[in-house]
Order: structure tokens, then C-alpha cells, then sequence
């Protein structure tokens, strides 16, 4: 398959999820450029950090939905990765990785790009309402008129603030925000709107505003209304001064972030985490890793037998094993503390910090393999995999986290040579298809 007619599968994914401001031939003519430099991160020639800027591409061309950034990572985990590394091919495994990599950059751009572009749009608007502030109070140029149409029309919340904190006048966005009525809010004072539940790091920005100390901030801050519901705002205020240098009072500019901070959240998440089964991946496994508080044990499991079943079931079934396995190791460690991720096709690892000696990664041990005893049952026949683990404990942060990985992986082979694997296959395979 060429590169245009991987960029047209690229274009295909991402048909219907916005109204772009290119027409379908320039659509595929940048995902074509896009796609190229793609390739090259996953053939190794240019670094994964490529899918950061492909991501800024898309939000600048329009592209700026949850769907835009979820299908663009589908797309590349899938089509990109089974058309440079298909599964049994002998590349396959580092090309899987390098896809996850590049997912990971390209979730990253999307969000710093749609943080970029809406504060953008941010400043734009803070100028020009200051701008406008300053005219109507200070020179008295501007028409009072459309100083007011600005004010009343702003998607954007507008609130003026005197210097004993009380409210001068605010728009019904702003209102909206906070959950008031703008009507009620004139006169009132900042802290008795706001209530006590909200009187924190923005409030205290707000006093040093008025006191003087500070001529502007900005601040993201979370509201909650009255209702219970909480609103993230990006906060802006300054101070508006006379010719004296006096402050005469105060404007604020809101933008309400709460969608954009749901989608970066779950743009980390998604980046983070394995898609089958939930748990953390390996990016976030070796970003733990690398700051774990110490000592540090570690828990490297490889499964016995599930070869077999992916051979004999498929895949489907395969993921079905796989995604009961994770629950089962996930719970089996959650009161003794420690992290359980999915490194590989049938890798799973444990991480436990403040590891109090040997004997509990024995114990860890212990639990991971009774986990896996009962059978899982697959179309009414008993599947019964098991597992070969290694471990290590250091007791110093790890600093070369390769040579950790390392010694896990060797720990781990030496345990299924020695026969220390806990695999329990009598029927792997159901007896009639053997």
C-alpha cells in the first residue's frame, strides 16, 4: 500500500467529523505530508515527536473534536502499524511500539495545540475588552454604546470589580458560569457570591489586585455552582488604572474550559493506557518506573499457554483471556498495593513502591499465580493459562531503567527454564480440537 492511499484511509477516518476549511483534494494532499513523515517516525528515520506537530496540523486545519483525535490514533495503532509491521512479521514488535510512542505524541499535540488555539482566541479577547474598558473609563473615545454591545454580546464572560471587591456590572456568560443571575450580582461583594467553596487561590489573586500588589493574573480554577455541577474557567483579570496610577477598578475575562479539560483528560488516558484491557501501558508503567518512591520491586509475568489459545480460538477469543487475566491481576494485588500495566502482546508487569523486602514480592508472587488457577471459561470448555515470573528489588530509585527491565526479563526466563513457571495447562485446548 502506497502513502496516498494510506493518507485517503487517514482522510476516510476523519470524514464527517468537522466541517474543514479544505476541500477533500487539499484534505488528502496534507495528510499525504503528514502520513510521509509518519512513516519515517515508525521506520526509525525521524523522531516519534513528528506526530506532536501532525497533530497541530489538524487543529489548525479545523480539525478540533474528540472524534478528529480518536479516530486519528485508531488510525495509526491499526493502519498504520498492520501496513510497516503486520502481525508475524519479524518487525512487528518494534514497529507496535513505535506506533504506541507516536500515538502518544500525537494526543499530546492534539491537546497543547486546542489549549493554544483557545487561549488564543483568549488573549484576542481580553485585549479587546480592555482595550475597550480602558477607552469608555479612561479617555471616554469609544462610544459607550458599543462598549456595551461587546460586553452584553461576548460568548466570553465579562465582570468589573471596584476596588472594595465589589461587583460593578458582569454579562450573562459570566453569570452563567458561576451559576447566578446576573441581575442579583450587581453591588453584591466577590466572597458573598462566590461562597466559601470557592474562595480560594483565585480569590486570593484577586485580593492582591486590589490591595495593589499585582496588576494582573491569570489562573484556571475550578467553580462549583449552586446546583453542585463544577465548571473549569480560565481566568483572566486586570487592573485598570487612572493617569495617576490609582487603580479605578477591575475586568475579568472568563473562558469556560470544562469540555477541553474532559478531552485532555481523556486524550491522557487513552495515551496511557491499553486500549484492550484498561490497564496503565507501557508509557506510563516506565514513567512510574522512573520516579517510583524506593525501594522498588518489580514483577515481570509472561503467560504460559496462551499461544495455544490464540492459535486455537483467535484473537478474539485471545482478548477475551487477556482482558479477564488483567482483571484478575489487578485485583489480586489492589490490597497489597502495587501497579499493574500491560507492556506487550501477553506481558503483563507489577510495580510496588516502598517495597518492604523480598517477602512480600514473594507474596506478590503468590497472589499474581493463584489468580490465574481457575479456568476461564471460553465457549463452555476450561482455558487454563499460567505464567512465569521474574523479580527484582533495588533499593535506590532506578536510573538506567533498561538495565532494570533487563534483569526482570532474565529473572523471569530463568524461572520458566528452572520450571518455576506455575503454567497448570492440562487442557489448554479443549480435548476435541486436540
Amino acid at each position: 500500500m502506497g502513502l496516498r492511499e494510506l493518507a485517503v484511509r487517514w482522510a476516510d477516518a476523519l470524514d464527517g467529523v468537522v466541517a474543514p476549511t479544505l476541500t477533500r483534494g487539499e484534505i488528502e494532499d496534507m495528510l499525504s505530508g503528514l502520513t510521509a513523515t509518519m512513516v519515517a517516525a515508525v521506520q526509525g528515520t525521524l523522531d516519534v515527536a513528528v506526530a506532536y506537530d501532525a497533530a497541530a496540523a489538524l487543529v489548525a486545519a479545523n480539525y478540533r473534536g474528540a472524534a478528529a483525535v480518536s479516530r486519528s490514533i485508531r488510525w495509526i495503532c491499526y493502519d498504520l502499524a498492520d501496513e510497516l509491521g503486520p502481525v508475524g512479521a519479524p518487525e512487528h514488535e518494534q514497529v507496535r511500539d513505535r506506533t504506541v510512542a507516536i500515538a502518544a505524541e500525537f494526543a499530546a499535540g492534539f491537546t497543547a495545540a486546542l489549549r493554544n488555539a483557545a487561549l488564543g482566541e483568549h488573549e484576542t479577547t481580553l485585549a479587546a475588552a480592555l482595550a475597550a474598558a480602558h477607552d469608555a473609563e479612561i479617555r471616554r473615545q469609544l462610544s459607550e454604546a458599543r462598549f456595551e454591545a461587546v460586553f452584553a454580546g461576548a460568548s466570553v464572560g465579562i465582570g468589573t470589580v471596584d476596588t472594595t471587591g465589589k461587583v460593578l456590572d458582569v454579562n450573562a456568560a459570566m453569570a452563567d458560569m458561576l451559576g447566578l443571575d446576573a441581575d442579583t450580582m450587581v453591588g453584591r461583594s466577590v466572597a458573598e457570591l462566590l461562597g466559601p467553596a470557592n474562595t480560594g487561590a483565585a480569590y486570593t489573586e484577586l485580593q492582591r489586585l486590589i490591595s495593589g500588589d499585582s496588576d494582573r493574573f491569570r489562573i484556571e480554577t475550578d467553580n462549583v455552582r449552586g446546583d453542585g455541577t463544577v465548571t473549569n474557567i480560565d481566568l483572566s483579570m486586570s487592573a485598570v488604572r487612572d493617569s495617576d496610577g490609582r487603580v479605578q477598578f477591575l475586568i475579568g475575562v472568563a473562558v469556560d474550559v470544562t469540555e477541553r479539560k474532559k478531552l485532555a483528560d481523556r486524550l491522557w488516558y487513552d495515551a496511557n493506557h491499553d486500549s484492550l484491557t484498561g490497564l496503565p501501558n507501557r508509557v506510563l508503567f516506565f514513567d512510574k518506573l522512573a520516579n517510583a518512591v524506593p525501594p522498588v520491586g518489580v514483577c515481570y509475568l509472561d503467560l504460559d499457554g496462551f499461544k495455544e489459545v490464540n492459535d486455537v480460538w483467535g484473537h478474539t477469543v485471545g482478548d477475551r483471556v487477556l482482558r479477564d487475566v488483567a482483571q484478575r491481576l489487578e485485583s489480586s494485588v489492589a490490597a497489597v498495593g502495587g501497579l499493574v500495566a500491560r507492556i506487550g502482546g501477553d506481558e503483563f508487569i507489577v510495580l510496588v513502591e516502598k517495597c518492604s523486602g523480598t517477602e512480600k514480592l514473594v507474596t506478590i508472587t503468590d497472589l499474581l499465580l493463584q489468580a490465574l488457577d481457575a479456568p476461564i471459561e471460553v465457549a463452555g470448555q476450561p482455558v487454563v493459562v499460567g505464567a512465569s515470573i521474574g523479580t527484582v528489588l533495588v533499593e535506590d530509585r532506578p536510573t538506567e531503567v533498561d538495565e532494570l527491565m533487563q534483569a526482570v526479563d532474565t529473572a523471569m526466563y530463568r524461572n520458566k527454564a528452572a520450571g518455576g513457571a506455575r503454567s497448570s495447562r492440562e487442557h489448554p485446548i479443549p480435548p476435541d480440537r486436540e
